[in-house]
């Protein structure tokens, strides 16, 4: 990606910055994170899902996108210790679960996440 390709446009003005995280928040949608999934070489699951929701639920409520140890906490609290292991998350989301969440979701990066 080059240095003036600063914006991407995604579907009809769903703009994204460099790092493909949504610049405005209120226009994500279940269809925008599957093409952003698609940009990280992910093909978005029910499973997926259920992570986005909890990690946007976490953003309504405190204003910032939860990193990994949060992240863990509100998975398990919602869907059981299975789900709420880092070793799950990591197969959802291949690398840094809280930070390609966070994307997906429309949401902020994480500040705790590199």
């Amino acid at each position: 990606m080059g240095l003036f390709n600063v914006y991407v446009i995604i579907g009809s003005n769903q703009m994204t910055d460099q790092n493909n995280y949504l610049n405005d928040l209120p226009q994500w949608s279940e269809d925008l994170a599957h093409k952003l999934g698609l940009k990280e070489e992910l093909s978005l699951s029910k499973d997926h899902l259920e992570i986005l929701l909890i990690a946007r639920n976490f953003y309504a409520d405190y204003g910032f996108s939860p990193s990994m140890r949060p992240l863990c906490k509100l998975v398990t609290a919602n869907l059981g210790v299975d789900k709420g292991r880092s070793l799950y998350l990591n197969k959802l989301f291949p690398g840094s679960p809280a930070k390609i969440a966070a994307k997906l979701a429309g949401l902020p990066k994480p500040k705790n996440c590199i």
